[in-house]
């Protein structure tokens, strides 16, 4: 059973601001429509979704690439952390972002890989696609 998933999507923003937004309780929070609080630094503690999503930054390569631990309220109790890495990169139309998501508890893989979709990428899309949003800085 696979515990691992890759996704992409572009978006109408930059890179700069897409990789900032990730560490960013106020903007995160704006992005998908749930409360963020995001400490932006390697060993730095996040909530997102009101608190549905914890974890801690692992890694952190400036406007590239970040790396958290990663869990669900819906993880079982016993299950260690997922791993989420998140590559920001350049395109013509705005910034490609890849999610790479392993250790996913079995059984599970597929509702992450489809909340990724619906809950992350159609809001980012949807909030960037604002033209006030693109040029927000």
């Amino acid at each position: 059973m696979k515990t691992s998933f890759k996704l992409s999507t572009v978006l109408p923003v930059d890179r700069e601001r897409l990789y900032k937004a990730w560490l960013s309780g106020r903007e995160h929070g704006a992005f998908t429509g749930g409360k963020a609080r995001i400490q932006a630094k390697v060993g730095g503690r996040f909530t997102a979704w009101d608190g549905y999503i914890t974890g801690a930054t692992v890694e952190l390569e400036p406007l590239r690439r970040i790396v958290q631990s990663w869990r669900t309220s819906e993880f079982p109790p016993d299950s260690p952390d997922s791993r989420l890495e998140v590559l920001f990169d350049d395109v013509k139309t705005g910034t490609r972002i890849t999610l790479i998501h392993s250790q996913v508890p079995k059984g599970q893989t597929e509702q992450y890989k489809a909340g990724w979709q619906e809950y992350y990428f159609a809001p980012m899309r949807e909030y960037y696609s604002k033209p006030e949003k693109r040029q927000q800085r």
